[in-house]
């Protein structure tokens, strides 16, 4: 994989990217209202909520130890689940986008429940929490308010197959401070460190980047003084980071899990390598493809971008010499796909004639084994503009296949480059419906006159027309707002007003080339009747002919858009490849969700360990004292404990409720609620009443018969 090039790269170059601070898109003078909310982390809203879980957010039955290394709490896949009615609109959407990632990255997969003994139920309850493993009964994970984001979802399913937070290592001490007088009183347990007996780390390195750390103001009782920081200060601005899992962590849970493949992948290269990741040059053409090191300045590679020496490569079709019409073809290897939609995302580059193209093809089986049927999908023209972009490209292969790109050379006499493909990632994933590129974005960062930064318009699939707006420096804070606003579009006059039940999705792309350590930032919301403008009291999601203003960049009304203050941080985009060529892309979705309204579907009750409004009392500790594991569990009321059963009755717990299963023997029985009840058993009665008959009707005869004599 092309990211394995990285740590030859030991010193990063910053790149100086010239030209205008805004290549696609509207610097705006209007002020955004700043509708929308604020991502606070789990401890935050777990505290909000008054839960005192362990760990922060895990619901932990009594008893249950070692769930990271016992296999009996091990889940079988596919992993049922039901989306409870109770959860937000808008919750249901982002548990299936959490679910796809899982599925993308590793072997993990769900369905929905049919029956199954074992499953997941969702539900909207106080607060974000999960119980640890497959309990085998059927278990709750709750997705409450606020708790509506795919990175804390993904954390609260990490639990739910068996995992615990990062900090909590025997070893966190060698990597992390933890600031015990900082700590609101009386939650210090948040922080115990267990042993390798009941928490490993699976043979890998402390991870900083893991979804599942803390983050520094955890639990803290003064205001941004944090709780935990790290011993490396650099990752002070790393752990708790809530974008996505991180290598180590899908590295764990592989391992756990053994798996070897994943579910919606299907092939990826950076062409770092001479085998091209088994793709082949094309035999019915006129030249190859090259592979091509990008060390002259301007002709970097994307997927290092000549940040790295002696390293960075791309395949090349040169279009300056040779005859018009000339082509260059260069085949994938053969992919067998699971589903029937898959996305071609690739980055391209022309530096030859305006007439050159990118042609992309489609070469599937013929029905006889023989993959020869060719489907042209997509053809990209050249221009003038030289730097790096993006494409995706749909291509519904249903059989085995091939894809091809084919390069078609124009004018040879007015080219002096050609055509430059990088970074080829194919998944069997919807391609996104918007793709918004903002160029030479660290500018943007240094100029504190750029306040809005607005897209042309996008069409959804319904037809509504829909941008983003990003506010690079957002009051100073050192995060970037992103939002979403509707504006007027062809197909108004037809559309469903207003647009209430619709998800609104925004990405903003991690660049790394290996779509499976990307940590994209991704956030989302659900249009409803709340959100009103604070200017005119106007539901933001009617028209937006009469609830939005007119601009003239697009020559259409804007809504008033809804987004988040914080929805990554300058430093997070600096530091992952968030602006690789000083490129910021942005990814934006639009889509009804109303069909989730209803998704709860009947079981029979197996004892889901619900909060029930019950806020659990947790022992109280100094957790310096290291007590041990047993007397720091939290757990459920056991209707078992102690036991209600008398005469060595055993003890059952049904729905939660005691159930006795009373002893019995040869001669007597138990019965009763509490086996209280002693019963002689009918069978040895009725032996021993036949036995004292037959005894006296014998001793009689006998009697009788001496008598006589």
């Amino acid at each position: 994989m092309g990211s394995s090039v990285f740590p030859l790269c030991l010193t990063l170059l910053l790149c100086s990217v010239c030209g205008s601070p805004v290549s696609v898109g509207h610097v705006s003078s209007e002020a955004d209202a700043g509708a929308g909310e604020i991502f606070k982390d789990i401890p935050h809203i777990n505290l909000a909520a008054g839960l005192d879980l362990f760990q922060g957010d895990i619901l932990l039955p009594k008893n249950q130890r070692n769930a990271l290394r016992n296999e009996t709490y091990r889940w079988k896949f596919p992993i049922p689940y039901i989306l409870g009615d109770d959860l937000d609109l808008n919750a249901k959407g982002v548990i299936l986008q959490a679910f796809e990632m899982f599925r993308l990255k590793s072997c993990i997969d769900f369905k929905p429940y049919e029956g199954e003994r074992t499953n997941i139920f969702f539900s909207k309850q106080e607060g974000c929490w999960s119980m640890v493993g497959d309990l085998q009964t059927g278990q709750n994970l709750s997705v409450g308010s606020g708790c509506d984001y795919r990175a804390i979802v993904e954390h609260e399913i990490l639990h739910a197959l068996g995992f615990y937070h990062e900090q909590s290592r025997m070893d966190r001490d060698d990597y992390v401070n933890i600031w015990w007088d900082e700590i609101i009183a009386g939650k210090e347990h948040n922080f115990v460190k267990y042993d390798d007996s009941y928490i490993t780390g699976l043979n890998t390195p402390y991870d900083y980047e893991s979804l599942m750390h803390y983050e520094p103001l955890s639990f803290n009782k003064n205001e941004n003084v944090p709780t935990i920081t790290a011993k490396i200060p650099a990752f002070d601005d790393i752990i708790g980071q809530r974008l996505d899992l991180s290598a180590i962590d899908l590295e764990r849970l592989n391992r756990m899990y053994n798996c070897t493949s994943t579910h919606t992948f299907l092939d990826q290269c950076s062409f770092e390598f001479e085998n091209i990741c088994g793709m082949i040059q094309g035999t019915n053409h006129d030249q190859d493809w090259v592979h091509q090191q990008g060390s002259v300045t301007g002709q970097e590679d994307h997927t290092l971008s000549g940040r790295c020496r002696d390293a960075g490569y791309f395949m090349f079709f040169n279009t300056s010499s040779g005859q018009a019409n000339e082509v260059s073809i260069l085949e994938s290897r053969i992919l067998y796909p699971k589903r029937t939609q898959q996305c071609l995302q690739f980055f391209y580059r022309t530096t030859g004639s305006p007439s050159d193209k990118l042609i992309i093809w489609l070469k599937e089986d013929d029905g006889t084994g023989n993959i020869r049927k060719m489907r042209k999908i997509q053809t990209f023209q050249a221009d003038s503009d030289s730097n790096w972009k993006i494409a995706h490209v749909t291509l519904n292969a249903q059989k085995k296949f091939r894809y091809l790109f084919q390069g078609l050379k124009g004018n040879p006499s007015s080219s002096s480059g050609g055509i430059a493909i990088d970074d080829v990632t194919l998944t069997e994933t919807p391609c996104p419906t918007a793709v918004w590129v903002i160029h030479n974005f660290s500018k943007i960062l240094e100029n504190s006159s750029i306040r809005v930064i607005e897209s042309p318009r996008f069409y959804s699939p319904e037809g509504y027309g829909f941008g983003i707006t990003v506010l690079p420096n957002y009051n100073n804070s050192g995060y970037a707002r992103v939002a979403f606003h509707l504006c007027s579009g062809e197909n108004d006059a037809v559309l469903e007003w207003p647009a209430l039940n619709r998800q609104a999705m925004l990405t903003v792309l991690d660049q790394d080339p290996d779509v499976l350590k990307r940590m994209s930032s991704s956030k989302s919301f659900t249009t409803s009747k709340d959100h009103v403008s604070s200017d005119n009291g106007l539901l933001i999601w009617d028209k937006p002919s009469i609830a939005g203003r007119f601009d003239e960049s697009c020559n259409c009304n804007r809504s008033v858009a809804w987004g988040w203050s914080n929805f990554i941080s300058h430093s997070q985009m600096r530091r992952r490849s968030f602006l690789k060529n000083d490129d910021l892309i942005i990814f934006a979705e639009f889509n009804d969700i109303i069909h989730l309204n209803n998704t709860e579907v009947p079981v029979e009750p197996v004892q889901y360990a619900v909060m029930e409004g019950l806020v659990l009392e947790r022992q109280k500790r100094a957790a310096q004292d290291m007590e041990p594991v047993q007397d720091q569990m939290p757990y459920l009321p056991d209707p078992c404990d102690p036991n209600p059963c008398q005469n060595d009755g055993v003890c059952v717990n049904v729905k939660g409720k005691a159930s006795c299963r009373c002893p019995s023997g040869q001669v007597f029985f138990f019965m009763g609620e509490r086996c209280q009840s002693r019963q002689v058993n009918r069978n040895i009665l009725g032996m021993a009443i036949g036995g004292i008959a037959g005894t006296i009707v014998l001793s009689i005869i006998l009697i009788s018969m001496m008598a006589r004599r």
